[in-house]
């Protein structure tokens, strides 16, 4: 009975380990078959080189940032702004799903195929927001600018560097995304 192999698996997920850990450089073949024990030999039956495994390492963030993302919360909430909150906790928040988002933002911005994937990306989640907003505004314009407000808000929360506790800084973004989610009943009188 031959050895058993790394499952092709493995290799993805060590892939977005190292991505998430150290940037698109960081992901070697050597060092994944170190970091999973085994030769890099395994690698080629499954792979044809580095660029294949990039690839299916694209193709499993957009997989699980996205449609997974999307699909749990359709099933798990009714409410479209509690859909969006429910996307930007597990997108956003975490030590898994946010690390990769943020070190596949970097690469984007020094490879052009990688920066129209993201884009992609981005595209559709903004569109989850947009479907939130879209019954509580009249106009169109509104709901593109709330929805990038509260994408900005859920991205670039995560590169400021305010001084806060961490637990202050989550409740101010809580707020954030209360004003932007919220109807237009729900906005404070003079």
């Amino acid at each position: 009975m031959g050895a058993l192999r790394t499952p092709r698996e493995k290799w993805v997920e060590e892939g977005l380990r190292a991505l998430a850990a150290g940037g698109v450089d960081a992901v070697r073949v050597e060092a994944l078959a170190k970091a999973l024990g085994v030769t890099k030999g395994g690698f080629y039956g499954y792979f044809a080189d580095r660029d294949a495994l990039l690839a299916e390492m694209l193709d499993a963030w957009e997989r699980e940032s996205v449609d997974e993302v999307i699909e749990r919360v359709r099933r798990e909430c009714d409410d479209p702004r509690e859909r969006v909150r429910l996307a930007g906790r597990l997108t956003f928040s975490g030590d898994r799903l946010l690390p990769i988002d943020l070190a596949v933002r970097e690469w984007a911005r020094r490879d052009r195929a990688v920066a129209e994937r993201l884009r992609r990306v981005d595209e559709r989640r903004i569109q989850l927001t947009r479907d939130a907003l879209a019954p509580f505004y009249a106009d169109p314009e509104e709901v593109e600018a709330r929805a990038l407000l509260a994408f900005c808000a859920a991205i670039g929360s995560h590169f400021l560097a305010v001084g806060r506790p961490d637990a202050a800084h989550g409740a101010v973004v809580a707020r954030a995304a209360d004003i932007i989610l919220g109807r237009p009943d729900d906005a404070p009188r003079g």
